[in-house]
């Protein structure tokens, strides 16, 4: 029950959020990140990673994008050096972490669920208290696009 009410609040959030996400439906993961405008260095880092046009790709993928701030808390220096081209095989598998195959809704979660990610290790994802995936908190559920789904969350995640 207590599940229930979280998830239809959460989507009753998204439902009435920001003009940003209106259009999402009509535009692909990384043009709805783009339009959203709180995801920069994500998308600067899916472009150094060259994962922007699989991203625009049929899909359908879901991804759990760490906003700007969550980018900004990890340790001074990090976003940096993981944007230098001998980083790349790092910054891929960090930022395939963050994506699961498919298009896993908000409704479709399961406290303790283990997610297998692209990057091939599995995310645990928590519903009790709130919505939480490998430890970062999801702030906004279910954005759609159109090739895929976007849950917003409050850090980066980082594979074992």
């Amino acid at each position: 029950m207590f599940r229930r009410t979280y998830l239809a609040l959460t989507a009753a959030t998204v439902l009435g959020g920001t003009a940003a996400f209106g259009a999402a439906h009509s535009m692909d993961i990384v043009d709805t990140a783009a339009d959203a405008g709180n995801f920069t260095t994500l998308l600067a880092a899916a472009e150094a990673a060259e994962l922007v046009e699989t991203l625009k790709g049929e899909g359908p993928f879901t991804v759990f994008a760490p906003t700007d701030e969550a980018f900004a808390a990890l340790p001074e220096g990090t976003v940096d050096n993981l944007l230098l081209p001998e980083n790349k095989d790092q910054l891929v598998s960090i930022l395939t972490y963050h994506v699961v195959p498919g298009k896993v809704m908000s409704g479709d979660l399961t406290d303790g669920m283990m997610a297998t990610t692209v990057e091939g290790s599995d995310v645990t994802i928590t519903t009790e208290g709130g919505v939480t995936v490998g430890g970062a908190n999801v702030t906004t559920a279910d954005i759609e696009a159109s090739n895929g789904v976007i849950h917003v969350i409050d850090a980066v995640i980082m594979p074992e």
